[in-house]
């Protein structure tokens, strides 16, 4: 069997395991934290980062979310998230690296460093300019996939793809970390909650990271 190695506020491991359970790939979980990375953890990932995807019986070593849903997009032909014809399978890609490089820069990673590595690592208090820039941040990009819903029936297209699941993930952390205002955002809180409330997704709604509990709303698949 798979064994993803992951932390419960990783979205890029978030994404893969959405990608991976769509797909109905058994796969089990192992934790590791990459500040804290275990010896020889890099003959998994050598970039010392979440995720990494091992399957010991057959020796396959996978790491790089988009790596890891490449390759079974191109392994597995249950349940196509990079679908359609040459420019949808683009536009597909172009919103996952939005989602996964920008998004993530912008919100994701500072709500991680200020609201995760500050209070469980470093043990110091959040800086509140920063979380009030994130808060702007994500308001800009929930914008954004406001339009997306406004013109499309999911955000790459006519059909779900891993646009959707990329942006869900980073989304989910952002929510977990308190740092989502829904307010004047209907169209991209409406669609969230579909996403929020497909099997796949019910998995990540019950992982918890030490020390840092999730606001009460965040498992509610109807918030």
């Amino acid at each position: 069997m798979w064994q993803l190695y992951h932390f419960p506020l990783c979205p890029f491991s978030r994404k893969v395991q959405l990608a991976l359970s769509e797909k109905k790939v058994p796969f089990s979980l192992q934790l590791v934290y990459p500040w804290d990375a275990p010896e020889g953890y890099e003959q998994l990932n050598p970039a010392l980062k979440t995720p990494a995807l091992h399957h010991p019986e057959r020796g396959i070593k996978l790491a790089d979310s988009q790596a890891i849903c490449e390759y079974f997009e191109e392994t597995e032909s249950k349940s196509p998230l990079i679908p359609g014809s040459a420019a949808a399978r683009a536009e597909v890609r172009r919103l996952v690296a939005l989602f996964d490089d920008v998004l993530y820069a912008d919100v994701t990673a500072p709500l991680l460093h200020e609201k995760m590595k500050k209070r469980l690592v470093l043990r110091q208090s959040p800086d509140s300019q920063v979380l009030r820039s994130t808060m702007r941040l994500t308001h800009e990009h929930l914008d954004y996939i406001d339009w997306l819903i406004d013109t499309r029936r999911w955000l790459a297209g006519a059909q779900l793809s891993l646009a959707d699941f990329a942006a869900a993930a980073q989304l989910s952390v952002i929510d977990y970390l308190g740092g989502i205002d829904w307010a004047d955002h209907r169209q991209a809180h409406g669609w969230y909650r579909v996403i929020k409330s497909r099997p796949s997704f019910a998995p990540l709604l019950k992982q918890k990271m030490e020390g840092l509990p999730a606001p009460r709303h965040y498992a509610d698949v109807n918030a």
